[in-house]
């Protein structure tokens, strides 16, 4: 009856809840390492320092400087040209000097290097958008994979210090002689497993806050513990029903609209190769002052006689047109009209992709809702189940056998809990990947 009783409290110890963190008095739950209530980041915190912190992403973001400093240089004009010319007669005194300016007109074409420029920039913008969606998903993803793990440990926090507290019980009883000893065994047994399985657990919890820092751009020592639970972030996140999705919808994806973009950036090159492949006109203009003379004498207007010598000055201006008889910019033309067709490809697989990822995210997240739905139901009912075999035990109708059987299934329902939670959380994140969110 002593032993029975003792189960009993093994039993009632159990139904306290597996978030209350049961613990020996000389032990600190592991899961209390990693949850801060109060000081702790939530899921928004994690997402908005890694949208700010993560090294990828600054690295992209220097891209759209890079487009930027593009488009500035694409509504440059071109630079004039002077040259400078000095001729001498060799054992002469005649000599020459040209200045010459050369001012090239560069017609239509300022305007279509801008336009695709422009275009690159919208672009790579988006490009960027895009990135940012993708790792506020993963920073999700991860930041569940943390409460999991979490989730689990606490679970076996519980177990592995109920167990302990019982097993010393027992092993008085033995001691004194009131308790076999196989069932102190039998315990001593499950302690282990249980403790082996916690290390394992707390092995991965480790691991996942390593892949959080990573996503936040944070060493792997520094410290950081999360504030929210798995049950509680999941609970919020079905609270709030998820957009309806429609075209318009799929349209404003960050992806869909860069694979838009490229479109247009693809029209923008075609109309600058054939714009590049019209005639062009360099205006120009010189200065030449020419001292030249002969070695004869004549008579000068007063009558004296003089060597035969001169100083001429002359300005000339004028235009050179560059005439598109053999090269019209065909093979830049063509290119750019290739590329167009690829673009165009690529926006319709990217719209479809999008769909099909919509779509796929939406059935997940509503069999995920159920399947959280009914592991809830599971949960009351592998407490009852726990609690009848306990009285059970207590008339002596089953063995310690049937109640540590009992005890791993009621384990297994709280992990299996922990995977419904976990699944309705990454489904949630895949649709509101999909719905292009980045928050």
């Amino acid at each position: 009856m002593t032993t029975r009783i003792v189960m009993s409290v093994l039993i009632v110890a159990l139904m306290t809840g597996v978030s209350a963190f049961a613990q020996a008095p000389d032990e600190e739950p592991a899961a209390g390492r990693y949850v801060d209530p109060v000081n702790g980041l939530s899921l928004e915190q994690v997402i908005a320092r890694a949208l700010e912190h993560e090294p990828s992403l600054r690295a992209a973001r220097s891209e759209i400087d890079v487009a930027r400093g593009m488009r500035l240089q694409a509504s440059l004009w071109p630079n004039p040209g002077v040259s400078f010319e000095r001729r001498v007669e060799p054992a002469g005194t005649d000599n020459q000097t040209t200045v010459a300016v050369e001012w090239p007109l560069d017609l239509f074409r300022r305007g279509r290097r801008v336009a695709v420029a422009d275009r690159e920039v919208a672009a790579v913008q988006l490009a960027v958008a895009d990135r940012e969606r993708l790792l506020a998903a993963e920073v999700r993803l991860r930041y569940g994979d943390v409460l999991a793990t979490v989730r689990n440990v606490a679970i076996f926090d519980e177990l592995v210090a109920t167990t302990r507290r019982q097993h010393e019980l027992l092993r008085s009883r033995v001691e004194e002689g009131a308790t076999p000893p196989l069932e102190r065994d039998l315990l001593n047994v499950e302690l282990r497993r249980l403790e082996a399985d916690r290390l394992l657990l707390v092995g991965e919890t480790e691991a996942a806050l390593v892949e959080l820092k990573r996503v936040l751009g944070m060493r792997a020592d520094e410290p950081l513990v999360v504030r929210d639970t798995l049950h509680s972030v999941v609970q919020r996140e079905f609270s709030s029903r998820a957009q309806v999705p429609d075209a318009s919808t799929l349209d404003q994806r960050a992806d869909v609209r860069e694979a838009a973009a490229r479109v247009d950036v693809a029209e923008a090159k075609i109309d600058r190769a054939q714009v590049e492949g019209r005639f062009d006109v360099n205006l120009f203009a010189s200065y030449m002052r020419m001292d030249a003379g002969f070695p004869q004498r004549g008579f000068t207007p007063a009558g004296g006689v003089e060597r035969i010598r001169g100083l001429f000055r002359y300005l000339s201006a004028g235009a050179m047109i560059t005439v598109p008889v053999l090269h019209r910019n065909q093979g830049e033309v063509a290119a750019a009209r290739a590329e167009q067709a690829g673009a165009e490809s690529a926006y319709a697989a990217a719209r479809l992709a999008a769909d099909a990822e919509l779509a796929a995210a939406r059935t997940r997240d509503d069999h995920a809702r159920q399947a959280v739905g009914a592991y809830t139901g599971a949960q009351t009912l592998a407490r009852q189940n726990l609690t009848v075999v306990g009285q059970s035990y207590e008339l002596g109708r089953v063995t310690v056998f049937d109640v540590l059987a009992e005890q791993r299934r009621y384990l297994d329902v709280e992990r299996g809990y922990t995977e419904a939670l976990r699944a309705a959380y990454e489904a949630r994140t895949a649709l509101n990947r999909a719905l292009g969110g980045v928050r």
